[in-house]
């Protein structure tokens, strides 16, 4: 009985073992337009982790942005070296381009290649060549000249991009010029310095010039099999989605502007209980994303005191000093507190403008309110006591005055019933005289 049934498995294991080989290649694309971030780390590494469980041919990262975070490249790279897939970086479509943190990855991927009438380069750290401040030079006049700080970091980023040159076999030289001048490739010109692999016009086109081709992984060298393959685009989840949204610098400068008045809205009428809520949720959130993002703290130092001195000038009298000087810091503030000069990473100067134009706006109004209401006349307190008009109760000089009695003082006699005129107080005697008496003209 058990020869029986090795007997029937067999002919089974070997039709799947046929239909597997049969069965086309499968590869996942990603696609990433824009600057490289949180986000877009979380879509390409969760990816990867996809492709390696679902033991794909290769994925396919088409790459087409102007640079972006450090911290965000980095984290891609390592996922790529570690993939036990392969990963091919393509520069596509026409007219895309891999700048800064894109060569980096670029040159770390299995295979690099691009479209015609795309670039590359200008892989020099943004933060340590601030725009229009040309590079020292020696005496030389080779080698960037600058401070030690900058130094250390232009070399970290040349030693880093000539290590994945090396690893790639790819040119290390051309690379530590994109690091140290900025410079950039077209497609054509790359792949003749060999800076690059491949150079197609479309996706079918590369797929089969990366049919049998080697490349090192890991767990060591792999043939692609990319004949007829299936690729499988892999677009980013709600999660992805919800991070590039929180994470969009313009997004977490209103989310937190929201938490702070909304905190503040919550404290001066305590029990309103949604202001309070939605803040708090506004304000982490946006704590969330500054935790991830290249924030000047200075500048979220200076928005803070800003809004603090707006809202003290609802409260104390400074005739508008507190406010101007607290719409001055916020404006300056907005500017400073992403002033990284990464693209797709700072605040909109419209934006900034539009906030600032509201909150003057605001403060304006409420000037207007303040110097409207001292102008009125007084309607309580002892002040408001002078010209009260009140009734006589008896000859005693007991008069009624809102509701109230009151020992008063009198040159006039009065009588009981008689109109008369607050003149004067000394302490809880008022001073009065008859309504229509010449002395109330005369003290008028």
């Amino acid at each position: 009985m058990p020869r029986k049934r090795h007997t029937l498995l067999y002919p089974i294991l070997l039709l799947a073992s046929l239909l597997a080989q049969a069965a086309p290649p499968h590869g996942l694309r990603l696609d990433v337009e824009g600057a490289i971030g949180p986000a877009t780390r979380d879509y390409v590494i969760r990816a990867l982790h996809t492709a390696a469980d679902e033991q794909a041919e290769l994925v396919l990262l088409c790459l087409d942005t102007p640079g972006g975070l450090d911290s965000s490249m980095r984290d891609i790279i390592k996922a790529i070296l570690a993939s036990p897939v392969p990963v091919v970086t393509y520069v596509y479509p026409n007219g895309a381009r891999a700048a800064s943190a894109g060569t980096y990855i670029l040159y770390a991927s299995h295979v690099a290649a691009m479209t015609p009438a795309t670039n590359l380069g200008a892989a020099t750290p943004i933060p340590i060549a601030p725009a229009g401040t040309p590079p020292e030079e020696d005496k030389s006049g080779k080698a960037p000249r600058g401070s030690t700080m900058e130094r250390k970091v232009i070399n970290d980023a040349v030693a880093y991009i000539r290590g994945l040159a090396t690893l790639r076999g790819r040119n290390a030289d051309w690379a530590e010029q994109a690091v140290r001048e900025a410079v950039s490739l077209e497609a054509d010109k790359a792949l003749k310095l060999n800076v690059i692999d491949i150079v197609a016009p479309n996706v079918d086109t590369l797929m089969q010039q990366l049919d049998g081709r080697k490349v090192l992984l890991p767990g060591g060298e792999r043939v692609l099999n990319t004949q007829g393959i299936q690729l499988e685009r892999l677009t980013p989840d709600w999660r992805t989605q919800l991070l590039a949204t929180i994470t969009n610098p313009n997004v977490a400068y209103i989310l937190m502007l929201i938490g702070i008045y909304g905190l503040i809205f919550e404290f001066a009428h305590p029990g309103a209980i949604l202001p309070g809520v939605m803040g708090a949720i506004c304000l982490l959130i946006a704590l969330f994303a500054f935790q991830v993002l290249p924030i000047n703290y200075v500048g979220l130092g200076l928005i803070l005191l800003g809004v603090v001195l707006m809202v003290a000038e609802a409260f104390v009298p400074s005739f508008g000093v507190l406010g101007i000087g607290g719409i001055t810091a916020f404006v300056i503030g907005s500017i400073l507190m992403f002033d990284t000069g990464i693209p797709g990473f700072s605040i909109a100067r419209a934006l900034i403008g539009a906030i600032a134009l509201l909150a003057a706006s605001v403060l304006a109004v409420t000037l207007g309110l303040i110097f409207k209401a001292r102008r009125r006349p007084v309607v309580s307190g002892a002040e408001e006591m002078i010209g009260a008009l009140g009734e006589a109760i008896d000859e005693r000089g007991m008069v009624r005055v809102h509701s109230e009695l009151w020992q008063t003082t009198s040159s006039i006699p009065l009588h009981r019933g008689q109109k008369v005129r607050v003149i004067g107080r000394d302490g809880l005697i008022l001073r009065v005289v008859p309504e229509n008496s010449s002395e109330r003209r005369e003290s008028s």
